[in-house]
């Protein structure tokens, strides 16, 4: 099961590509509708089993996410769960996967969520787009997800959120490292380095650290894990230095986490 996402300016333009997707035959289980929550809303009520979701999913989902997330009845039989997300705030998620992508969000907790849920549901979990949604809910925006069956569901998805003006995710992950990008150029020429031969490598290292099961955890935690995939960066760029600007841009990259994480604390 792949994942279709968009990007929408608005509450209502999200929910309009949600209703388009239910004409388009997706029913709630492979919708999830991401948005900005209210603050001082109630965060982290019980988790019970959901009415109309498949048995056993809210005790699953429960424990494996415990009291980060709050899953209560509603969305036409599906889950409304709610969580306060790290750099984020408050957020509230529609759909019966919504308690697993906020679980992935709030505690990095994708592996533990992917081994619970049944593998049908959990193989199309976004677990290395999750960042990219979180930079849009903090400005204000809502994210939709559909979790297409094959091809065809998967372009009819995309009409669906097309229609009602969805950014697509790789243009707003565009968007967010162009928002990035002057300061960790400075940063990294200060520190010795060619940023315009290096940033592609950079970058990747920098995204590596926002990736669901990375967060917060040092380089050296994280390199065997990542091995296999600069080797085969290695392979591609032979005449390129790729792990010292990817190891610069992964600890940039936990540093820029953490700080998002702090100013949740503080705020």
């Amino acid at each position: 099961m792949s994942t279709v996402a968009g990007v929408f300016a608005s509450q209502t333009d999200a929910e309009q590509a949600v209703n388009r997707l239910k004409s388009a035959g997706f029913s709630t289980d492979k919708i999830v509708l991401l948005m900005p929550g209210k603050p001082g809303a109630e965060l982290n009520p019980p988790v019970p089993t959901v009415e109309g979701e498949q048995p056993g999913m809210g005790k699953a989902v429960g424990s494996v996410i415990g009291g980060a997330v709050g899953i209560a009845g509603g969305f036409e039989g599906g889950a409304i769960a709610s969580a306060a997300i790290p750099g984020v705030g408050p957020v509230m998620a529609l759909g019966l996967l919504g308690a697993a992508v906020l679980g992935i969000a709030g505690a990095g907790l994708g592996a533990a969520v992917g081994n619970v849920l049944e593998e049908d549901l959990a193989q199309g979990l976004p677990t290395d787009e999750v960042f990219v949604y979180e930079d849009a809910l903090r400005k204000g925006r809502s994210v939709v997800l559909a979790f297409p069956e094959d091809d065809s569901a998967a372009d009819s998805a995309r009409q669906a959120m097309d229609a009602e003006g969805a950014e697509s995710i790789d243009s707003a992950r565009k968007q967010w490292w162009i928002g990035l990008r002057s300061a960790e150029k400075e940063h990294y020429s200060v520190g010795g380095g060619d940023f315009e031969q290096d940033e592609k490598f950079y970058r990747m290292g920098f995204e590596a650290a926002l990736h669901a099961g990375s967060r917060r955890k040092e380089y050296d935690q994280v390199l065997s894990e990542m091995a296999s995939h600069l080797e085969e960066l290695r392979r591609r760029y032979p005449d390129s230095d790729v792990e010292e600007p990817f190891r610069r841009g992964y600890e940039r990259g936990r540093a820029y986490y953490q700080n998002l994480s702090n100013r949740s604390k503080a705020a």
